[in-house]
């Protein structure tokens, strides 16, 4: 699918959203999310690498915009941008130990950097307020209402995917496709990999931390949570479930889980457990996720259309004339 299109089908659920929504916070969220799964999927739907450590990121941003804000009084703007160089720093310090690794070791090396982080951010209650986290992180005047707010949040959002468009459809994107489907070859054509693993999570970690900022504005609180391993999975499951190797999905996988989470969580206590059913069906029987369940559909309708047979043209009518002479 051409850039053009995909991108205009994120602007048709930037628009939509508001009219099938009554909430703006819930509306926000979901774009929030949706920028965090597009950071996870330029790893593991782009790179090939399996990352457990977004919560890190997510929640330096977080952490980074609340202090700027309530202890030193920086503008929107700068503080927002230092979350984005905060997320990017602290995917560099990680990435730059865990692409030293490959498969299983990967994954337990960001495993493990999360749930460092997080222990680190519970202990350092003078800069994180520990358990409690930091409390009243203000907005702006102008986006003092929700919908107000998600007007802001879908601005930045498109900015971000448009960005990101650009990078998976360059020759770096391109290489990093290379590098997820055969490593070996890659290296052997002369591609340096640890260089373009690196980047990928530095650009995987300034998009996640900027998403951690907006949460951190939209909820007015910079929890603990946020750092959390439960944040790193959930950024995980919203990207399987949208479907890895395309940005739209990542809309779609964010869109669903949070609508849906805020649906069951009204029906049952226990929703989670109703959500980890639905992954199983997932794993099992959707493994392109919502992405490429609508894509098959979609190739299905379009066979049949093409492979329905055209009407038969009737019978030219006979004049009687014709028939006598024909006897």
């Amino acid at each position: 699918m051409s850039r053009n299109t995909t991108f205009l089908l994120a602007l048709i659920a930037v628009l939509g959203l508001p009219l099938v929504l009554s909430s703006g916070s819930l509306a926000s969220e979901a774009l929030i999310y949706a920028l965090a799964a597009l950071g996870c999927n330029l790893l593991l739907g782009y790179t090939g690498l399996l990352s457990f450590g977004q919560g890190i990121f997510f929640g330096l941003g977080s952490y980074t915009i609340a202090i700027l804000l309530t202890r030193l009084q920086l503008p929107m703007p700068l503080a927002l941008a230092a979350a984005v160089a905060m997320g990017a720093l602290g995917a560099a310090a990680v990435g730059w130990v865990a692409i030293r690794q490959r498969g299983t070791y990967f994954v337990m090396l960001t495993l493990a950097f999360a749930q460092m982080f997080y222990f680190i951010a519970y202990t350092a209650t003078g800069l994180t307020g520990g358990d409690n986290g930091l409390l009243d992180v203000p907005r702006p005047g102008f986006m003092d209402t929700p919908w107000k707010y998600y007007a802001f949040v879908a601005v930045v959002f498109l900015v971000a995917f448009g960005l990101l468009l650009r990078v998976t459809d360059s020759v770096f994107g391109r290489t990093l496709l290379a590098i997820r489907d055969n490593e070996d070859r890659a290296a052997a054509v002369g591609y340096d990999l640890k260089r373009f693993k690196l980047l990928a999570f530095v650009i995987s970690g300034a998009v996640t931390g900027l998403a951690g900022g907006l949460h951190a504005m939209m909820t007015g609180i910079a929890p603990l949570s946020n750092a959390e391993y439960h944040t790193s999975e959930m950024i995980l499951v919203i990207t399987v479930i949208g479907g890895t190797g395309n940005l739209f999905a990542s809309v779609l996988g964010s869109a669903f889980y949070v609508l849906l989470a805020d649906w069951l969580s009204t029906l049952w206590p226990r929703w989670l457990l109703l959500l980890g059913l639905l992954l199983i069906g997932v794993s099992i029987g959707m493994q392109r996720g919502l992405w490429g369940l609508g894509e098959s559909a979609w190739k299905r309708i379009f066979r049949k259309s093409r492979a329905a047979p055209a009407p038969a043209a009737p019978a030219p009518a006979v004049s009687p004339d014709a028939q006598g002479e024909k006897a």
